[in-house]
């Protein structure tokens, strides 16, 4: 009950405390990149959140398009596509928001009110009788956009040197939430329905809350002086900043592709001869695995001073899979050749899911980071939904060749804006200074 007080006082009031910043523990050199007791405890309750939110989203997703004919209205493919998008929509337009407010008022109340939010969405959905309150439900769920707020807190509570690590931690817990969700979801279907996988989705945002409550760590207090005179100027900071304006059109890029992609695979995959109860056959090892290159490649060579290498690399490898998907939709696709090329893809994905939003929060200035990283998932929803849109426009006008060669073209495009980038120097002690 300790950490509660911390969720309801204003952060420009409460005294800063040595609990509330990542002190190293002892035998732990500042500058280590040894996380320190209260550095994992951050990482893993606020992976948590995001794995709670992001599996009541993914099981829904494999089954939605299927289910939601059943609906009034649900043979309206315009109205189903809708649904499915919606959430990013609202996603996009309100991360911002919630990240000035995170600023303002404190990170883990906007995170409370976000899964509040999010939840009711859920039990909405859950209620609908129609297709057209399902999409409300959609939209309410992405309302609850919470993940600038998330991302700001875990970079207030960690050091640089070991930010990037804290990230990947996050971006793994939402790789195995897809992975699970894609053998979960037709089980849990059959016998929840899809109403049910909703009612669950609110259930696990209520889970969140309790552990933002009882196991995230304190938030550190903000000194006056680091919060701008306007509510308008942190935003317009951020807006002036050039490394941090080639990481969100990066982040936009990164999921416009991703989303893309997934309206072509599945049905590449069955044409390989994997029907479609099956496909995690593909996805679960490629998601493992990456994971484990992601490990033995990115935090060393970060350490060493390799992490723009390592960054740059990652987009060209994903532009390459877009090219190996472009050959392998003109031709015969092989269950092999996808499962390889998936795997190289979530290599090059889970790299830059971990390193962006680190680099995003060591750019950010202190007292805008919350602001900073609402852009950055701004950007990332609104790839999402842009992606969705345009790859269904894509494949039905021209055809998956196009879908994939306009995927390597926008790669190609962030690797050239991205060229230039130098990655931030990591600082071994906290963002925020104690009190003087």
């Amino acid at each position: 009950m300790r950490d509660n007080g911390a969720l309801f006082a204003s952060p420009r009031l409460t005294a800063l405390s040595s609990s509330s910043i990542p002190i190293p523990a002892a035998g732990v050199a500042p500058s280590s990149t040894t996380m320190t007791a209260q550095e994992r405890r951050s990482s893993a309750s606020l992976a948590l959140i995001f794995a709670f939110r992001m599996l009541g989203l993914f099981l829904v997703l494999p089954v939605f398009s299927l289910e939601a004919r059943k609906y009034p209205g649900g043979d309206d493919p315009a109205l189903v596509g809708l649904a499915m998008g919606i959430y990013g929509l609202t996603q996009g337009f309100l991360q911002i928001p919630f990240g000035v407010a995170s600023d303002r008022f404190g990170r883990k109340r906007v995170m409370v009110i976000g899964l509040v939010i999010f939840a009711a969405g859920g039990v909405l959905a859950a209620l609908a009788p129609t297709m057209a309150w399902l999409v409300a439900g959609r939209a309410l769920q992405g309302a609850g956009a919470i993940s600038a707020a998330v991302t700001a807190l875990l970079a207030d509570q960690t050091r640089d040197v070991v930010r990037t690590k804290a990230m990947a931690m996050v971006g793994a817990s939402i790789g195995l939430m897809f992975a699970i969700s894609l053998v979960l979801s037709p089980l849990l279907n059959s016998v929840l329905g899809l109403n049910g996988l909703f009612a669950l989705t609110a259930v696990l945002a209520v889970s969140g809350i309790a552990v933002v409550l009882w196991w995230v760590p304190a938030e550190p207090a903000k000194h006056a002086e680091e919060l701008p005179a306007k509510l308008g100027a942190s935003l317009a900071t951020v807006l002036r900043l050039p490394a941090l304006l080639r990481l969100n059109f990066g982040v936009f890029m990164l999921h416009a592709v991703q989303l893309a992609m997934w309206v072509a695979l599945p049905t590449m995959l069955v044409q390989a001869g994997l029907t479609k109860d099956h496909h995690w056959w593909v996805y679960l090892p490629a998601v493992l695995g990456s994971f484990f290159v992601m490990g033995a490649t990115l935090f060393p060579l970060e350490k060493r001073g390799y992490l723009r290498a390592v960054f740059l690399s990652s987009v060209g490898l994903i532009a390459l899979v877009q090219i190996g998907l472009l050959a392998t939709a003109t031709g015969a696709p092989t269950i092999s050749g996808l499962a390889l090329l998936l795997f190289v893809f979530f290599c090059g994905f889970n790299v830059l899911e971990a390193s962006q939003p680190s680099m995003a929060s060591r750019l950010a200035p202190p007292g805008a980071r919350g602001t900073a990283l609402g852009v950055y998932n701004s950007l990332q929803s609104l790839g999402f939904f842009t992606g969705g849109a345009l790859g269904g426009w894509l494949v039905k006008g021209f055809g998956p060749q196009v879908l994939f060669g306009v995927c390597a073209l926008a790669m190609l495009a962030w690797l050239v804006v991205a060229w230039p980038m130098q990655a931030p120097k990591a600082h071994a002690a906290p963002s925020h200074p104690k009190a003087g």
